[in-house]
């Protein structure tokens, strides 16, 4: 008679107990938070509909759609949609474009953004205060084509401010700005920056608002100044702040803002070589031909390559500060 144990039989009530354990505790959580769950429903169904639904689009990618045959029913052609995307010749001109933007518009929305909080978290006058918060803030509302007709008051050949008052003042010809595209690499920043400063201004301040004030009383006692405050204080306190705001930015950084580029510019051919951007390719090459394939594989391209950087970035982050790492 085998008196050895049967192993098989002994691990099934284990992995019973386990499994029933495990639902005793999400019961017992759904039941405690239930409120929570409810409330944020809606959200995540919006969420679920808006943006993990369409995913199920990337196979258009990967097709060459007919649309008598229906996006399932049309032939498959593997990557040729993205050999076609990097083989054109303007393929370098746009990465180079859109990189290179991004980067200057995410530097420029962490240093004078950061600034500008910690400036107006300094005011004295808090109607001040506001006051600049509120005008500041005013731009983001904007819509691009606002913007554009704005610009395009500053900037008209005939009757822009800057070539009717500016420039003559300055013994400077008029300038035709939307012909020469070397003028771009500043005008776009400082538009982008211009229009959405007051949007990371007011989450940094808030951030900084959210600090003990006994740490600056400390300082203070110990002799520090304002910039030694903000040196050793406030920057390291919404330094968490800084990096998720920084590596949402730089998950975007393969999409330009089509208004900017498309709207502000005009889309003038001529400033193509510096104003030329990923989506304003797209726009121009593929949809206007009706060729969804191409555009959803610059599409999936983008977030492909967004997804990798974010998860490059925040790796980064860890090896050097694992607590302020996004995840």
């Amino acid at each position: 008679m085998n008196d050895t144990p049967n192993t098989a039989a002994q691990a099934a009530p284990i992995r019973t107990t386990k499994r029933t354990r495990v639902q005793s505790n999400f019961l017992w959580t759904v039941r405690k938070y239930w409120i929570f769950y409810v409330m944020m429903a809606p959200a995540a169904l919006l969420l679920i509909i808006n943006n993990y639904i369409p995913m199920a689009g990337v196979l258009i990618a990967f097709k060459n759609v007919n649309y008598t045959k229906g996006i399932l029913g049309s032939p498959w052609v593997g990557f040729d949609n993205f050999k076609y995307l990097f083989s054109s010749e303007v393929a370098w001109v746009i990465t180079r474009n859109t990189i290179s933007y991004n980067l200057v518009f995410i530097v420029l929305n962490l240093v004078i953004a950061v600034a500008m909080a910690i400036m107006f978290n300094e005011m004295r006058s808090k109607f001040l205060s506001k006051f600049h918060q509120s005008t500041m803030f005013l731009p983001f509302f904007l819509s691009m084509v606002c913007v554009a007709y704005l610009v395009y008051a500053f900037l008209g050949a005939e009757h822009g401010f800057v070539n009717t008052v500016l420039l003559p003042k300055l013994g400077i010809e008029p300038i035709d700005w939307y012909t020469e595209p070397k003028y771009w690499t500043v005008i776009l920043p400082i538009v982008n920056t211009w229009k959405n400063l007051g949007y990371y201004t007011v989450i940094y301040m808030a951030a900084i608002i959210g600090i003990d004030h006994e740490y600056y009383e400390a300082a203070l006692i110990d002799g520090a100044n304002k910039w030694q405050q903000v040196k050793r204080i406030t920057i390291p306190l919404i330094m968490p702040v800084m990096i998720t705001m920084t590596l949402l930015q730089v998950g975007r950084i393969f999409y330009a803002d089509f208004g900017l580029f498309f709207q502000v510019t005009k889309n003038a051919g001529a400033l193509f070589p510096t104003t030329q951007v990923i989506d304003t390719y797209v726009y121009q090459t593929f949809l206007t031909m009706g060729d969804i394939g191409m555009s959803s594989a610059a599409g999936l391209y983008q977030a492909v390559v967004g997804f990798l950087l974010v998860l490059v970035t925040n790796l980064f982050v860890r090896k050097v500060s694992k607590e302020n790492a996004l995840f």
